[in-house]
């Protein structure tokens, strides 16, 4: 496929620069949406191949002839008809992508504005062989040909026997830290990970495709990672079943055909925007208030590019994007960035070049009522201030004092002004969402053994970042009296991590029953109940756990904890993502067993007491609705292929399926996925070009109530730390991507 070209960005010497320029572009001179709406025009036609009319492919239009590459993709109806609406003025290739066929040659269709809609008969090319149209499914479809160790072969013997680490004592296990631990990062099925055709063995003195597997994970800035991944696994086990996977696609093995879309999935219409740069790593998007998706109405959207430390901003309705440095207390010359600064070996795209070299580190956004940008995002990597400290007088560091410096703090960015605030943090901070408190209180992820907070309205206030913050301790109320007192007893090991997620919640072996009990519960995910203010986190390591906490009146002294363990670990684990509906239900898409699983706390009877301690309380609160979308590992039961990077509830029917819809990240399926509760059926929304859409995060914004379709939608973007393995190689740049489904797939 053509090859278009870069994107224009803005770039400044310095961040103050760069601030005024960026605040100048979000106010001057703003047509208002509906103008800048009736500037567009549309194109329609219809697919046909030798087989006939073509129903449910892509039609594919792109354009470099705007300020930064734009794409827009609509699927074909029931009789192969199609309309591409909303088209900025400019000339586009337009082609069709579907299952069972090959990429079609481009056909250039000029729109301009005002002008006559060009109608347009695309020819179809149908797949001479399995393994030509197989080029352009879904990289989970090639994964689930990987042929996961027997459950007889656990629990592994080690490198002397099966290959398998010992530590693992069941194959669910396995998956959940194979999926967790080597897709975090990027997709495992897509063609630069399934095939070793890129890689000259004989340059590098390899000899067989299990020594380019053992080569190829020591390669680059997170070799070291990757390799340590393996061997936690099991090298030998590992190594040899992803290269007897790659033998077997090299031999022409192929996954089973998807299925085209269908129905609603149908109405669908996908718009791509480049931005940030062939480096860029865009952890998570932001166009909205959680709260209010109102807010930020046909204004900028936004993502944080960990590997530059820069939010990257996209005004859609000009098609333009730019980036914004973050700012540190530090001189960014002596701060060291968390991405290697070595690597074992050298990458196989880019050399011994280090691509990823930010010291800001920012790893979330989040947007207030007032639409400014917070981060998590690094500060200083000064000393740990005193006020974290025993024996300072902060109550809460007087509570339980958090002597190790973080990794990672907060900034808020205001569009308005171009200005930055920096707020140190005792604790760490990865994940951060507002509870729906008069003050938007600003819980984060990421503390390790607390749950912390900034109350928003302190820090407007005062500026005092001592003031605004607060932690509290996860513990349970495990002696029954209703309340926490100390002392309590602490989990097997202790410590007071301030890792970035996992945990385990496990009692130390002397448990007394008439103490409460603190757990290190950790936490990945993050979110606040609108039922009753309640914070939950939910804990990754296998299988799986939330925990809620209840401050009360006065934290820390008032906090409370609960913690309720996934019941089912066989069927369903690896919780990562977190959210709630209205209702105060809360989802977790499970990363390592697929589908969606639920948390209705209201069926649960008991709070406290030894139970509680346990995890293991409340089965009847959890729900499991497995994915029934794309295919399952083979041999295992029923544990799908595609992997859930995070989840999010449509709380106000931003996509127009519905309200309190829970939406989980296709990460290895270039999809959303959408789950319908009642009937427990799944909406697959694809983004089929190009390849490789790996998507974290994923919001929606209403940008008029009763702007009907146009008015609303889902937005994410590509946020692999990899984006040169996406389809089109090395030069590729992140896109954000919006998805918008219309009342049919002909309207306009």
């Amino acid at each position: 496929m053509t090859t278009l070209g870069r994107q224009v960005w803005i770039r400044a010497a310095t961040g103050a620069l760069v601030a005024a320029v960026c605040a100048a572009l979000a106010t001057q001179g703003q047509p208002s949406a509906a103008q800048q709406l009736s500037r567009n025009g549309s194109a329609s036609g219809t697919v046909e191949s030798a087989a006939g009319r073509e129903p449910g492919v892509w039609v594919i239009a792109e354009t470099d002839d705007l300020p930064t590459k734009f794409v827009k993709i609509v699927v074909t109806d029931d009789e192969g008809r199609w309309v591409l609406p909303d088209l900025p003025a400019a000339t586009y290739e337009v082609w069709v992508r579907g299952y069972g066929l090959t990429d079609s040659t481009p056909v250039q269709v000029a729109v301009t504005q005002g002008g006559k809609e060009p109608v347009v008969a695309l020819k179809a090319v149908v797949a001479r062989t399995p393994q030509e149209a197989a080029q352009v499914y879904p990289a989970n479809y090639w994964y689930s040909l990987l042929n996961i160790p027997a459950k007889d072969q656990f629990p592994g013997t080690g490198e002397k026997g099966n290959g398998i680490s010992e530590i693992y004592r069941t194959q669910a296990q396995y998956i959940d830290q194979l999926k967790q631990g080597c897709q975090l990062c990027h997709q495992l099925g897509n063609k630069p990970t399934r095939e070793i055709g890129h890689m000259d063995l004989a340059k590098f003195g390899l000899k067989s495709t299990y020594d380019a597997w053992e080569y190829r994970v020591q390669t680059g800035q997170r070799g070291g990672q990757m390799y340590g991944m393996a061997a936690r696994l099991g090298l030998k086990g590992t190594l040899g079943m992803y290269a007897d996977w790659t033998d077997r696609i090299m031999k022409g093995e192929v996954p089973p055909q998807p299925p085209r879309p269908s129905g609603v999935e149908r109405n669908l219409v996908v718009t791509l925007w480049d931005w940030g740069n062939e480096f860029s790593y865009m952890h998570d998007e932001i166009t909205t208030s959680k709260q209010n998706p109102t807010v930020g109405a046909n204004g900028p959207v936004y993502a944080v590019d960990a590997a530059a430390g820069t939010i990257v901003a996209l005004d859609p309705l000009e098609n333009r994007a730019w980036d914004i440095p973050i700012p540190t207390r530090d001189d960014p010359s002596t701060m060291r960035s968390r991405f290697p600064a070595t690597q074992p070996k050298p990458s196989l795209y880019w050399g011994d070049q280090i691509v990823h070299s930010g010291v800001s580190d920012p790893h979330n956004p989040m947007m207030d009522s007032k639409g400014r940008i917070w981060n998590t995002s690094t500060v200083s990597q000064g000393d740990q201030p005193s006020w974290c400290l025993e024996g300072s007088g902060n109550k809460f560091a007087e509570y339980y004092p958090l002597p190790r410096r973080a990794g990672r703090h907060a900034s808020v960015y205001d569009p308005k002004t171009g200005q930055f605030g920096l707020i140190m943090t005792c604790f760490g901070t990865h994940h951060l969402q507002f509870g729906e408190d008069p003050n938007e209180t600003l819980y984060f992820s990421g503390g390790g053994a607390v749950i912390p907070w900034v109350d928003s309205k302190v820090w407007d206030e005062t500026k005092d970042e001592q003031k605004a913050q607060g932690w509290c301790p996860t513990v349970l109320d495990t002696n029954g009296d209703g309340r926490i007192t100390k002392p309590w007893n602490e989990p097997a090991g202790g410590g007071r991590s301030v890792d970035e997620g996992g945990g385990g919640g496990r009692l130390a072996d002397s448990f007394d029953p008439k103490l409460d009990t603190r757990v290190n519960a950790g936490s990945y995910g993050i979110i606040v109940s609108p039922a009753d203010n309640s914070v939950w986190s939910a804990g990754t390591s296998y299988p799986g756990n939330f925990v809620r906490l209840e401050l009360g009146s006065n934290p820390p002294e008032t906090c409370k904890a609960e913690m309720f363990e996934v019941p089912t670990p066989d069927v369903a684990f690896g919780p990562r993502g977190i959210d709630v509906d209205r209702n105060g239900v809360v989802w977790s898409a499970l990363s390592g067993s697929g589908g969606f699983i639920s948390f209705d706390r209201r069926k649960c009877q008991v709070f406290s007491g030894r139970e509680l301690a346990a995890g293991r309380h409340c089965d009847e609160g959890w729900t499991h609705y497995p994915l029934t979308a794309g295919p399952n590992f083979r041999g295992t039961d029923n544990i799908n292929a595609d992997f859930h990077y995070y989840n999010w509830v449509d709380q106000f029917n931003t996509s127009g399926l519905g309200e309190n819809l829970p939406v989980a990240t296709g990460s290895g399926s270039d999809s959303l996925l959408v789950l319908n509760p009642q009937t427990r059926e799944w909406t697959v929304l694809r983004v089929p070009y190009p390849l490789g859409f790996y998507s974290r995060g994923l919001d929606g914004r209403i940008d008029d109530p009763s702007g009907g379709w146009k008015a609303r939608g889902l937005w994410a973007n590509y946020g692999t730390n990899f984006v040169w393995q996406t389809e089109g190689g090395k030069g590729t740049t992140s896109k954000m991507v919006h998805f918008q489904i219309r009342p049919d797939p002909l309207a306009r």
